[in-house]
């Protein structure tokens, strides 16, 4: 039996038991006009809460009919964090990362193939200079400090399905998890310590997250040098990479890793 898909909901995984199938005639595809829609959606049931910095937002629709009813899925092309990323992996700068990839536990056994499939066609339609898309899978299983799992970690079975060339995994990394098990992001960190744009709300997003304030006169780098150890450190494996390249040269794949 294939293994079962993974789901959200209210920031918590899921799994959609291959049993429950999905149902195309009850679903939509549409692209999103604007931020709003997705990022209330992707912060409300992501694990992690935070939303990338989006070219295109796509989502998949619970729908009667031709009536659209509500959001229950969606995908989110984005800036990738690290720019030198595209041309490492893709051979061009002239692509995307699917930063985001949400759907609801509703959405049955093999709906995301069903909704990416769709969602890179609008994607091509919508970018059309783009060669390909880059995207991670994130195999470390977070959980919080009451013992909770929040995810389990992934291999990137539907981009398997999906036919994306494999390319091994990125750099291991130390991470810094709060009290929810979710990730101190490293763009975050990385403003507050050279008080770049957005450094603000980065450092507000620790304090929420447990740290203690900022002193009167403190700097950002020594503020986080004194904080950054009272949270949980976990090493990480590096994501597993895989891309599709829709023109130039096809990157050799090598062969998929397996969920355990």
């Amino acid at each position: 039996m294939s293994a079962p898909d993974l789901r959200w909901r209210e920031r918590e995984s899921r799994w959609a038991p291959a049993h429950r199938l999905f149902r195309p005639s009850e679903f939509g595809v549409d692209v999103i006009a604007g931020d709003g829609e997705a990022r209330d959606f992707v912060e409300r049931h992501h694990y992690s809460g935070s939303y990338p910095a989006a070219r295109l937002r796509v989502g998949l629709y619970r729908k009667v009919g031709c009536l659209r009813i509500y959001l229950a899925g969606v995908a989110v092309f984005s800036v990738p964090c690290q720019p030198a990323s595209l041309p490492r992996h893709l051979g061009s700068s002239h692509g995307v990362e699917l930063g985001r990839l949400v759907l609801l536990d509703e959405v049955g056994f093999n709906g995301e193939s069903w909704f990416m499939a769709r969602a890179f066609s609008a994607l091509r339609r919508e970018l059309p200079g783009l060669v390909g898309v880059l995207s991670y899978s994130d195999p470390l299983p977070r959980w919080t400090d009451a013992g909770r799992m929040v995810t389990p970690g992934h291999v990137g079975q539907v981009y398997q399905a999906l036919n994306a060339a494999y390319l091994g995994t990125a750099s291991a990394r130390k991470l810094y998890l709060d009290r929810d098990g979710r990730t101190m992001s490293e763009r975050g960190l990385s403003k507050i310590r050279a008080m770049d744009k957005g450094w603000e709300p980065a450092a507000a997003r620790l304090v929420a997250a447990g740290a203690d304030p900022r002193r009167p006169g403190e700097e950002p780098a020594a503020w986080l040098a004194r904080v950054l150890p009272g949270f949980r450190q976990v090493r990480h494996p590096g994501n597993h990479v895989y891309v599709w390249r829709w023109s130039g040269p096809k990157p050799e794949s090598l062969p998929y890793p397996r969920r355990v």
